[in-house]
């Protein structure tokens, strides 16, 4: 067996051993503290950025036709695929067309005759018209003569307007496309009766290869525009152009341009109403869609951008960022700030030109902390397309 004494001085010596490795630890621990943290910057620098507002509104076909039936009949044919491509006057339905047809040919009948009576009241009246030289005829009955030949040619231009509207009438029973475009499903169907100008359409043309985008903007918004273009904050864009994003998220590949804005105010909404004409080629944009539209409002001289990701909330609500002060401390700066542009905030106010914005290691860094500020990592460029 082993002495106590031996083994308690074994233990003695195994914590001062302990105590000395936990000594050296903490002093290890306390320098690692003590040492300033590394930390990404960016330098902050103005550089002129167009500004655009997002807005929301719908879209709506560049032509809509209703197409309605301009004479009474029985619809003997539909002459079109629903949905599909029409051309302008191309037929769309056929209305039963044999009593106009009859009414075509009474009329023509009826001038035939007052052409007849006029061919005769013409030579009755040139053969009055020498014999009351003479005294052949009394000058009453040659007066008689020459109105009757007026009154014949009357007739005759009454009949000749009757054939042309008989004519009207007999071409209106072939329903033609008003415009070009895609129409939609038939509210009829062969054996319909239908009536001259009625309320319901037999169908509507669209023309979708142009789509207007209606968005509204609020009037505070655009005094704001206008003063800020007046008082030289922001420069005119000098462009007009509007892109689109859809309902599902996607981008649409065609940009727009804004063709005017309204001059009224929606008393009701406070807002005025832009629109902007697309151009639809492959027909992807439909009447009805939901859309947002991206709207240049000038061009901001000297902006001040930085990265969302550098731009934090204290409680108050308040934007702050994390600068680094000339001797390399973290100073906490609560700033203002404007809208978003891409992955960027703009700054109005709290920042200046040339100071040191920390963007990466945020969470070592608090408020007169030291600090070893590095350049921040930025992604390399996407290599050019190849042609």
């Amino acid at each position: 067996m082993r002495n106590p004494i031996a083994r308690g001085a074994a233990a003695v010596l195994a914590i001062a051993f302990a105590l000395a490795l936990a000594g050296c630890g903490a002093k290890s621990q306390q320098g690692g503290m003590n040492g300033p943290a590394e930390v990404g910057v960016i330098v902050a620098k103005t550089e002129p950025v167009t500004l655009s507002t997002e807005l929301s509104g719908r879209t709506s076909a560049f032509l809509v036709s209703d197409v309605r039936p301009q004479v009474s009949g029985i619809i003997q044919a539909r002459l079109f695929t629903e949905g599909a491509n029409v051309g302008k006057g191309q037929p769309l339905y056929q209305i039963d067309a044999a009593t106009y047809r009859a009414a075509y040919q009474s009329a023509e009948a009826g001038l035939a005759q007052a052409q007849a009576s006029l061919t005769s009241a013409k030579l009755k009246a040139d053969r009055y018209k020498d014999l009351v030289a003479i005294n052949a005829v009394s000058r009453q009955d040659n007066d008689d003569a020459q109105a009757a030949w007026k009154q014949a040619a009357a007739n005759v231009a009454a009949q000749q307007a009757a054939v042309q509207q008989a004519r009207i009438n007999l071409g209106y029973t072939r329903v033609l496309a008003p415009v070009s475009g895609r129409i939609g499903k038939s509210a009829v169907t062969p054996g319909a009766l239908v009536t001259a100008s009625q309320a319901t359409a037999l169908a509507t043309v669209q023309d979708l290869s142009q789509i207007y985008v209606d968005v509204t903007q609020s009037a505070a918004d655009l005094i704001k525009l206008r003063r800020e273009l007046a008082q030289g904050q922001l420069d005119a864009s000098g462009t007009a152009d509007v892109t689109l994003t859809l309902d599902d998220g996607s981008t649409y590949p065609l940009t727009g341009k804004l063709q005017f804005s309204d001059v009224t105010v929606d008393p009701g909404t406070g807002s005025v109403t832009l629109r902007a004409i697309f151009p639809n080629p492959n027909g992807v944009l439909l009447p009805g869609l939901y859309v947002r539209a991206h709207l240049a409002k000038g061009v901001a001289p000297s902006a001040l951008l930085v990265p969302q990701a550098a731009v934090s909330r204290n409680s108050k609500g308040e934007a702050t960022v994390y600068v680094v002060a000339a001797n390399n401390k973290a100073v906490q700066r609560i700033i203002t700030v404007g809208q978003t542009v891409g992955d960027k905030w703009l700054v109005t106010g709290g920042l200046s030109p040339g100071e040191r914005v920390i963007v990466e290691g945020l969470q070592k860094v608090h408020p007169g902390a030291d600090v070893k500020p590095v350049a921040a990592y930025s992604p390399p460029a996407a290599p050019a397309a190849k042609p």
